[in-house]
């Protein structure tokens, strides 16, 4: 049985990915910072539910250490927790956002990986963002050209070059970005604008079911490799 993590699981793409990965067969933890929401999604979906707050380093490590007894090892971690903002730019509120866009990656990539060492097939995907992509944000033909997002954006660029930074320094495992495209999530600025998120779930789930000849170093959107 493939086991997943998927962090910000309890609604939004976490909560799409892992219903959809569970209809792939694997056994899917939904990490989540609130235990009565991450609760509610895992019975809701018949996965497993962990307290995971990506920007508290006892609250991953803890989350890994269950993850541990109970399966002995991790196949694919979706760091998939992140937050937007539309606060004004400035130190405090920068550091709120690096800390759960980017730094939590770090926490949680690097809490998991003696569990994913252990997988035949190790696999992490890190939800980023095109408005992380210089090419995307330069080029007038792209929608984030037209949408400046200087704290989200800069995380997600972020996020981008840990996922090559991490491909290069651990080969064992493959580690890539996906775009999701414009969702209808919380996450937007208009919950109701965007695609469906079992349409933006897709391109998480197929860079989550890689086989062991699949890609690394890469970043996805749903019509193929995207430039960075």
């Amino acid at each position: 049985m493939t086991v997943t993590l998927i962090t910000g699981a309890n609604k939004g793409l976490g909560y799409e990915t892992a219903r959809q990965l569970i209809e792939h067969g694997h056994t899917v933890y939904l990490g989540a910072r609130s235990v009565e929401p991450g609760k509610a999604a895992a019975s809701e979906l018949g996965g497993q539910f962990v307290q995971l707050d990506v920007t508290d380093d006892t609250s991953v490590e803890t989350a890994l250490v269950v993850i541990a007894e109970r399966e002995g090892h991790l196949d694919v971690l979706v760091n998939n927790a992140g937050i937007s903002t539309i606060a004004a730019v400035d130190g405090p509120e920068a550091l709120h956002v690096f800390d759960t866009n980017v730094i939590g990656v770090i926490r949680v990539t690097q809490a998991a990986l003696p569990l994913l060492e252990k997988s035949d097939n190790p696999v992490v995907v890190n939800v980023s963002s095109a408005l992380g992509s210089f090419w995307a944000v330069t080029n007038p033909d792209r929608r984030q050209f037209h949408y400046p997002a200087i704290m989200y954006g800069a995380s997600k660029a972020a996020v981008s070059m840990l996922t090559v930074q991490y491909a290069k320094a651990l080969p064992g495992i493959k580690f890539n970005a996906v775009e999701p495209g414009f969702t209808a999530t919380d996450l937007t600025p208009f919950s109701a604008a965007g695609q469906p998120v079992a349409k933006g779930a897709e391109v998480i789930v197929r860079m989550a079911t890689i086989g062991k000849n699949g890609p690394t170093g890469t970043f996805h959107e749903n019509e193929g490799e995207l430039a960075w």
